[in-house]
């Protein structure tokens, strides 16, 4: 019992918090090695990671909060950082702070002060202010009263000194801050704290008050619930009452008190070495180009064409070698004396399946490669800014755009990604056309066809099919907007911080994008290899059906769809095969083609017979558009609330996806 309780002592459990773009990733795998265990926040999608790290006597746990900018509760992310702080109650939380912007950065460390939190300050990214700011970190220790480090994680600097900081600060105990906001407002807050005395509540009365002044709607709706409703509507007189006395906002005053505070604080431990203007010099000039209203776009247009042509042609490279192993193995298997159907099983079902999946994981790894170089050197944001102009000036909300990109990833996160959106119909609208985005799961099945049918311009075709999921979406969202009375309304301006550029470490891209390869492979080795087994029985069974597969339950299925297909280029039974399997998961098209056609190597012969190029490309632009997948469908439904939308969206994409391509295929059949 002695030894549980030692243990638990030198147990130090850690919340890491942060402004976005604030470093707060880079600092999570700096700390634990890039080991995180991924899971959601309770009833909510929203990612949760935790890692652990040992230093000194001590296991230190860290889970990673969701960036946010303030402790309100407008947002998800926001209610479930303060949720985290409160309920949780972690021995010590770290604020990282952007040190190319502390004045913004430090307003989400004094909310976790006057939360109570046990904090270390970690100022991050000092390399970038080298010249410019000199920061004393003991002067402002002394100010803070908190331990202050200057870290810069991207080239793994006061890395040491951040740990100890964190075992200094769980010694420590919990003072909250107290800002002092004036005596009008003061004496507002201290009738409201003496009103909620008897009340029972996890959060400090202080804090309470200032929450109630600002409104933040939660903890209103908390009082309400524990019978104290007179509070709020004296709350709300009074605030009315200073708002007539002082002609200005009690929330916009409180504000201002707390940046007051910051700006003393920065006076007194800061200096600035080159004027304002002059410290983002290299940024402003390169936001010139990128972000310029003509050039904004094409550019976009270039490093997309790039990331997809360094994708095939250096990923195919990989790629003919993982080819080469998956042939060796399965001849290996045949000659090896086994049972024929257990023969059967393993060569053309696991191995075929399977394997012709698997040799595109190259190809995959290389295009989360560089979609996480130019996210971390601070390229995406701009291409949100340059796009917003585009979307907006057609009467779609801008914001949308920023999870329409990160959908190229994977539409999941992407949609997870749009509880950012404020306004409710702006979010259901983004969350409607994100399927449309080609995410990386498509990627096999664009690179199996472009290798057979278009092999001069591998990047050319898969652009055009990216840049055709984007106009759909677009198209879309204007028709949908359109149609619906309940997503029409007034457009939501973007606003967005454009984070200044840096040098990413190869380190930090290598984690970032085998986190994401890494889902690939779960799915080779749960939903894709369940999917591929019954592709196998189905192709399999009944036993001694006729010639190849003809006969078997798979060839039934096929041909029953087959003739709704033949308008689109491709109405034979093995190509709607693969279209009902890929809506389980669509790398599961190329797995069917495989198991199907006994093995990757196999599949250029075969494909060739069936498809000319132009159904190809129909054939491509149904995969891209038609039905999502069955995580993403579950997305739609978790983030809706509503199977009416989820059902929405399996009908609208599927009239969708085979109108675009019958039409592509038709028109092509007059043209070509």
């Amino acid at each position: 019992m002695k030894e549980a309780i030692a243990q638990e002592r030198k147990t130090i459990r850690v919340a890491l918090m942060g402004n976005p773009n604030s470093g707060k990733s880079t600092i999570f795998n700096a700390l634990t090695g890039g080991h995180a265990h991924v899971g959601n926040w309770p009833g909510v999608t929203v990612e949760k990671k935790e890692g652990k790290l040992r230093f000194k006597d001590y296991e230190i746990i860290c889970t990673d909060l969701p960036g946010t900018y303030s402790l309100t509760s407008f947002s998800i992310d926001e209610r479930i950082a303060r949720d985290f702080i409160i309920k949780e109650k972690p021995d010590v939380v770290i604020v990282i702070a952007d040190a190319t912007n502390l004045l913004r950065s430090l307003y989400l460390f004094v909310l976790v002060r006057e939360l109570g939190a046990n904090v270390v300050l970690d100022i991050n990214m000092v390399d970038m202010i080298e010249g410019k700011i000199d920061i004393n970190n003991k002067q402002m220790e002394n100010l803070l009263k908190v331990p202050v480090v200057l870290t810069s994680a991207i080239k793994n600097e006061g890395i040491e000194d951040f740990k100890n900081a964190i075992l200094k600060a769980s010694t420590l105990g919990e003072t909250p801050l107290r800002i002092d906001y004036g005596e009008d407002i003061e004496e507002l807050i201290f009738e409201v704290e003496n009103k909620l005395k008897s009340l029972a509540t996890p959060l400090n009365r202080r804090f309470t008050a200032l929450s109630l002044l600002q409104g933040d709607p939660q903890v209103i709706e908390e009082i309400k619930n524990n019978g104290f409703g007179d509070v709020i509507d004296f709350v709300a007189y009074k605030s009315s009452e200073f708002e007539r006395n002082f002609k200005v906002d009690i929330e916009e005053k409180i504000i201002e008190y707390r940046y007051g505070y910051i700006e003393s604080i920065l006076k007194q431990s800061t200096k600035k070495l080159v004027s304002i203007d002059e410290r983002l010099t290299l940024s402003d000039k390169i936001d010139r180009v990128v972000t310029n209203k003509y050039l904004g776009i094409p550019i976009f247009a270039l490093f997309m064409y790039l990331t997809f042509e360094l994708t095939f042609k250096i990923g195919g490279f990989f790629a003919d070698y993982l080819d080469q192993f998956f042939s060796l193995l399965s001849g290996l298997i045949e000659k090896i004396s086994l049972p024929p159907l257990l023969s059967s099983f393993i060569s053309n079902g696991v191995i075929s399946g399977i394997g012709s999946v698997l040799v595109f994981l190259p190809n995959i790894f290389l295009l989360f490669m560089f979609l996480s170089f130019l996210e971390d050197v601070g390229y995406m944001a701009r291409a949100a800014f340059v796009i917003d102009k585009l979307m907006y000036v057609i009467g779609l909300p801008g914001r949308s755009f920023i999870s329409l990109i990160l959908g190229f990833g994977c539409n999941i996160p992407a949609i997870m990604s749009t509880r950012t959106i404020p306004e409710e119909r702006d979010r259901l609208l983004t969350i409607l056309i994100n399927p449309f985005m080609s995410c990386s799961a498509r990627l096999p099945v664009y690179i199996m066809f472009t290798s057979i049918f278009f092999t001069k311009s591998q990047g050319v075709v898969v652009f055009s099919l990216y840049a055709l999921g984007i106009i759909v979406a677009i198209i879309s969202a204007k028709f949908l907007k359109f149609a619906i009375p309940s997503l029409r309304g007034p457009i939501s301006p973007l606003v967005m911080e454009l984070p200044p550029y840096r040098l990413p470490s190869l380190r930090g891209i290598l984690i970032h994008s085998w986190e994401r390869s890494r889902e690939f492979l779960r799915k080779a080795g749960t939903i894709i290899f369940a999917g591929v087994v019954v592709i196998w029985l189905l192709s399999t069974f009944p036993l001694n059906h006729g010639e190849g597969l003809e006969g078997s339950y798979l060839w039934r299925i096929g041909l029953f769809f087959a003739p709704i297909l033949k308008p689109a280029g491709f109405g034979f039974y093995q190509a709607s095969v693969a279209l009902i399997f890929g809506i389980i998961a669509k790398e599961l098209v190329v797995g069917t083609f495989g198991t199907l056609f006994g093995g990757e190597e196999n599949i250029p012969l075969v494909l060739q017979k069936l498809f000319t190029p132009l159904s190809s490309f129909s054939f491509m632009v149904m995969s891209l558009l038609y039905i999502p997948c069955l995580a993403t469908i579950g997305a739609i439904y978790r983030e809706t609330g509503s199977i009416k939308w989820a059902v929405f969206s399996i009908i609208f994409s599927l009239i969708v996806g085979y109108s675009v391509a019958v039409l592509f295929y038709q028109v092509g059949s007059l043209i070509f």
